[in-house]
């Protein structure tokens, strides 16, 4: 435990503070004007009394600090270190994969494809976007206009025919030699650029050159369709115009706690209307200080986007608002005010989000069961998917070492399993345990299928394993011709969640998630099904084996038998006559093998004594 003694030698600069057990992993970091009198005032008899503070100081064993110049440096050096560390004593914004952003990726033929995680890979992001579904509404525009794809195909080899989508207009067909030059693509590249960097002018004034162009040219119908597409880009830059001068953008954060649970919303204005509502949720807090919660969490929200709005609302004033409050200005460059409305219509929106967070907080902690269409579209935005599935197909391998391998497929529609839908699979050309293999064979040959019928695929396939089990099943897709399909798997002991094209960002959910929920029970009824069939299989191989190794007794002759009687002890008791009518002149042979075996030792029931055979 930290003594004051450790304390009294600390600068009363500006700084940061850092709480360290005895292994040296960092608990809490904490930022002060004046760093002796902050981290003294823990060790105060009214903070050692808190739940929070009296377990942090007791777990720890020493302090270490870093000065800094100013307040400012402190939150921005406060905000990194808690993103390094992630401190469990500290607020966690833990990334839910709420904000879209649209990625345009560095490849030699670039794509566009909608995340919700930055990183440091060399593309470049445009968003966040509000609400949600825009960001998936301007891709789809992106692919009918500028033909720039976000498909999954690998454009390093060379394919022998383009996918659908070049069919339909909606890509360029980059990935078949000869049908795009880099000039054309690059040019569709640059526009997607131009178009979602908000620079209608350059776009414009280059779709305009090559209409003139094409017209020059007589290719009338390629200059038709650059008109349109003119006309499109300024029928959408003039509605952003009015937009803008409707109203303000503000975000209003509420929140409602019972810990360790909380619960909080987030609502956000733009242009003075409501256009989207989001959801956080913590199961690990030892107490709930309203103004510390907001002070760490909104450094955490806003220090990294790039996009911040002009107005924050919060429930309760904070001790470090002024500070960020110039700090955000200063990224932002434009001015940035958080506020804690009063009265009036700005502090009812405040009390509306406050409501939509009490029933947020019973929705998740208190296991009331979500509509289907609030869980499809939770869904939708968890797993970053275009629509929301109204259709899932979960796939499981079965087997002991490789020995009657078996499959199942499960389904999952408009909130309930459909087990008219259910189908069972035998592995046909896997030798050996190869999970991967067999996986392969199964998606194929469930989707060669439904072409062949020409039924429509699943809003989701769903596939009980890891990442092995995922590309296995998305080679199986492609081979296919299947381009675009969702798909995800979900790995057994961590419950972590890939997503195919973002398998370096799986998605981990806290274990209330009622998303997770619903692909544990998608997930562990394909489990069940998968075991059971493969119980079935291997208990009729044993009782098959059994009856086969009898004298003239063939496969088709014991299943017969076995259909009939149920188990090898009932076919063991039964008389010949009974045998001959099941599997005739066999049954004949049977009897007689069976009574030169009878021993009044070998178990089975007394009765009567057989009849004689003639």
């Amino acid at each position: 435990m930290v003594q004051a003694e450790q304390i009294n030698g600390f600068p009363t600069q500006p700084g940061v503070y850092l709480w360290k057990n005895a292994a040296g992993v960092v608990l809490y970091v904490g930022k002060a004007k004046n760093l002796r009198s902050r981290v003294r005032s823990y060790l105060s008899d009214d903070k050692m009394a808190e739940a929070k503070t009296g377990t942090l100081v007791s777990e720890a064993s020493t302090v270490e600090y870093i000065l800094v110049d100013n307040e400012k440096e402190a939150l921005a050096l406060e905000n990194n270190l808690i993103k390094q560390f992630k401190p469990r004593f500290n607020v966690l914004l833990k990334d839910d994969k709420t904000y879209p952003y649209i990625k345009l990726t560095r490849e030699p033929y670039p794509r566009v494809y909608v995340t919700r995680r930055l990183r440091k890979d060399g593309a470049t992001y445009f968003g966040p976007y509000f609400p949600g579904n825009l960001a998936h509404r301007l891709v789809h525009f992106i692919h009918r206009h500028f033909k720039v794809p976000s498909c999954k195909v690998d454009f390093r080899r060379k394919h022998t025919h383009p996918c659908l989508q070049y069919h339909i207009g909606r890509c360029h067909g980059p990935c078949v030699a000869g049908l795009t030059t880099e000039a054309v693509y690059g040019a569709a590249v640059q526009d997607v650029k131009h178009f979602l960097e908000g620079k209608t002018r350059d776009l414009l004034r280059g779709l305009r050159t090559r209409m003139e162009a094409a017209a020059e040219d007589l290719r009338f119908e390629e200059a038709a369709n650059l008109r349109d597409l003119i006309a499109t880009v300024e029928e959408m830059d003039q509605k952003q115009k009015m937009a803008a001068a409707q109203g303000e953008n503000i975000d209003i954060f509420a929140s409602y706690a019972e810990p360790p649970l909380v619960a909080l919303n987030l609502f956000h204005l733009r242009n003075g209307r409501i256009v989207d509502r989001h959801e956080y949720f913590w199961e690990d807090r030892y107490a709930f200080d309203e103004a510390e919660f907001y002070s760490s969490l909104l450094k955490q929200f806003y220090l990294e986007q790039t996009f911040v709005p002009h107005l924050i609302h919060v429930p309760v004033d904070f001790e470090d608002r002024e500070a960020l409050e110039e700090l955000l200005s200063e990224r932002r460059g434009a001015r940035v005010e958080i506020h804690t409305p009063q009265r009036g219509q700005k502090r009812a929106m405040v009390a509306l989000a406050s409501t939509n967070a009490k029933h947020s907080f019973d929705a998740r902690f208190r296991v009331m069961k979500p509509s289907t269409a609030v869980l499809k579209d939770a869904l939708r935005d968890t797993l970053n998917l275009e629509e929301a599935p109204n259709r899932i197909e979960c796939f499981d391998i079965s087997h002991i070492q490789g020995t009657d391998k078996v499959a199942s497929m499960v389904v999952w529609e408009d909130g309930r399993m459909k087990k008219a839908d259910y189908r069972k699979f035998l592995i046909q050309t896997v030798v050996g345990n190869d999970d991967f293999a067999s996986m392969f064979e199964v998606v194929t040959r469930r989707y060669r299928r439904l072409l062949e019928e020409e039924k429509s695929l699943p809003g989701l396939v769903l596939i009980d394993g890891g990442l092995g089990q995922l590309h296995a099943a998305a080679r199986a897709l492609e081979e296919l011709g299947i381009i675009n399909q969702p798909l995800a798997s979900i790995a057994k002991r961590e419950e972590i969640i890939y997503v195919l094209g973002q398998e370096d960002e799986p998605v981990k959910l806290d274990r209330y998630h009622p998303v997770l929920h619903l692909i544990q029970t998608v997930r562990d009824e394909a489990h069940r099904f998968a075991v059971t069939f493969h119980r079935h299989r291997r208990q009729q191989s044993r009782m098959t084996t059994e009856l086969t190794e009898l004298p003239g007794i063939g496969e088709k002759t014991a299943q017969k038998l076995l259909k009939h009687f149920g188990s090898v002890e009932r076919v063991k008791a039964a008389s010949q006559d009974e045998l001959v009518k099941v599997v005739g002149r066999a049954g004949m042979t049977l009897s007689r093998r069976y009574q030169a075996s009878q021993d009044p030792r070998d178990g089975l029931p007394e009765g009567p004594a057989p009849t004689p055979m003639p």
